[in-house]
């Protein structure tokens, strides 16, 4: 199978140039120890729409003959490319129709209907909308534009690699955030012509992992369940482009846990003051997950920023849970006036802060006389947690298993 040239990603970046922006690179210097030299982020969360998909969106419809466009346009999308293709039909004079899970987070959901697309929401899934599209697409012409399984959007989607050779024009290794493959096909494509030393790392979240199997199997495979907060690049089967272009331009594919993706987001929001959803983090929870392993200079593609404020909320404890910010525990303390004072007053000396506490005298475990108190404690991290505990234990609390 052919893969997308150079060449017409350079077409495509001539084409986007007034449209699209050229994202900074974000310096990462509290990373560099650990990977031994400089770690930036490409912020593609900074991009009209909030992600990289506007690139890929406008190059397809642009691409369409007036016929065509007069036809209107259709997509499926849990969010980033919906708003891709809404706004590129508005710049483009075509009405866009998308389809969308019926669950999709409610800011994406009202962005694309801002940029003027008519929205469908349609099954728990993004498969069944994007079968859904399909149908749509067949019964009234509409062209369907893919999210990411097309020349195109490929060759868009490209010229982030061409901007990161011209912004780090010594990077030795790339991680993009993937889930069908659009991106760090064209990625790929662009960096490997230019520089094929470069080494060119896809991933993914490990609960909606579908590359790793597929080039296991040699040709694409579809995931039979996903659960992932990931919801960007939460995609069942890659296409047989996308899958062509990883398998031949790719040197590596890994996968991150929940855990790394949640301490990503709360990592680009709290030192860099950076708002990026779970699926664009992907790269960072790389760098976080695997320490050392990436020859630097390092450049992470942040892929997308359009995350619920709600899920924030709970993406920031999630993170500060995993990153042993948040320590609980309970104690056996005697049941008398003072004791429940007395442990929060030390809590405090040992520079912890109360989140949530919690007094019991019914427990199995406890003895006539006993109290249980459960706390949630905020830290500095690991090493203050274990010490907060020990000087609890060495104060005559019992810190109960």
């Amino acid at each position: 199978m052919r893969l997308v040239s150079v060449d017409r990603i350079r077409q495509a970046q001539r084409l986007l140039e007034p449209v699209v922006r050229r994202t900074p690179m974000e310096h990462a210097r509290d990373l560099e120890e650990t990977h031994g030299g400089p770690v930036r982020f490409k912020c593609e969360n900074l991009q009209r729409t909030g992600s990289f998909k506007i690139r890929g969106a406008y190059t397809r419809i642009h691409g369409l003959t007036d016929e065509e466009r007069a036809r209107g346009v259709v997509a499926a999308s849990a969010g980033n490319h919906a708003q891709g293709v809404a706004l590129a039909a508005a710049l483009l004079g075509t009405k866009a129709t998308v389809f969308m899970p019926e669950r999709a987070p409610l800011p994406k959901l009202a962005a694309t209907k801002g940029y003027g697309a008519e929205v469908h929401l349609h099954g728990a899934v993004l498969e069944e909308a994007l079968a859904e599209a399909i149908a749509f697409a067949e019964r009234t012409g509409a062209v369907f534009i893919h999210p990411f399984d097309h020349e195109d959007i490929i060759a868009g989607q490209g010229t982030v690699g061409l901007e990161i050779l011209d912004q780090v024009p010594e990077v030795a290794t790339v991680l993009v955030s993937t889930g069908g493959g659009g991106l760090v096909g064209g990625v790929a494509s662009a960096i490997k012509a230019v520089r094929p030393d470069v080494r060119m790392v896809a991933v993914q979240a490990e609960a909606a992992a579908a590359f790793p199997l597929s080039l296991a199997a040699g040709a694409p495979v579809r995931l039979h369940s996903m659960q992932t907060m990931a919801d960007g690049i939460a995609v069942g089967q890659p296409g047989p482009l996308t899958y062509a272009h990883v398998s031949s331009l790719v040197d590596d594919v890994l996968t991150v846990s929940e855990e790394s993706l949640s301490r990503a987001v709360l990592l680009c929001l709290e030192r860099r003051k950076l708002v990026v959803e779970p699926a664009g983090a992907a790269a960072v929870a790389a760098l976080l997950e695997y320490p050392g392993a990436f020859p630097a200079p390092v450049v992470a593609v942040l892929s997308g920023g359009n995350v619920d404020p709600l899920l924030l909320m709970q993406i920031i404890q999630h993170g500060m849970t995993a990153a042993g910010r948040y320590l609980s525990l309970r104690l056996c303390v005697p049941d008398r006036p003072g004791s429940l004072a007395g442990v929060l007053s030390k809590v405090g000396e040992l520079g912890a802060n109360v989140v949530d506490v919690e007094h019991s005298r019914i427990s199995g475990r406890l003895a006539i006389g006993e109290v249980e108190i459960a706390l949630k404690l905020e830290t500095r991290g690991p090493e203050h947690c274990a010490d907060v505990a020990a000087e609890l234990q060495r104060g005559g609390y019992t810190v109960m298993p």
